[in-house]
């Protein structure tokens, strides 16, 4: 359940990368407000899974969704630039966070 928690809080975290940018410098309100909602259920829910969780890891996969979505999302949706690097940069931050989960730091 810790785990879910944690995924969750990676998208959420996500989301509130996504309404920072779409806020404009917190100069636009419903991007602003959404960033707030997103941003306390991410570190909320983090939280909460940390209180079963080792630090390290579950911090780990929290920023790894995080940065990987988020990174993906500006590519899918925000007219991002596309390349080879950043996909290939981005393979890497989830290899490893599943390769930290797979060493049993987590255990």
């Amino acid at each position: 359940m810790a785990w879910l928690l944690v995924i969750v809080a990676g998208f959420l975290e996500t989301g509130f990368a996504v309404c920072l940018k779409l806020s404009h410098g917190f100069t636009r309100l419903w991007p602003t407000v959404a960033f707030c909602i997103f941003a306390l259920g991410s570190f909320g829910l983090l939280t909460l899974a940390l209180r079963r969780l080792d630090v390290g890891p579950a911090y780990a996969v929290w920023t790894g969704i995080g940065a990987a979505g988020t990174a993906v999302y500006g590519m899918v949706f925000l007219g991002d630039v596309v390349s080879t690097l950043k996909i290939v940069s981005i393979s890497l931050v989830i290899i490893g966070v599943v390769g930290l989960q797979l060493s049993g730091s987590a255990h």
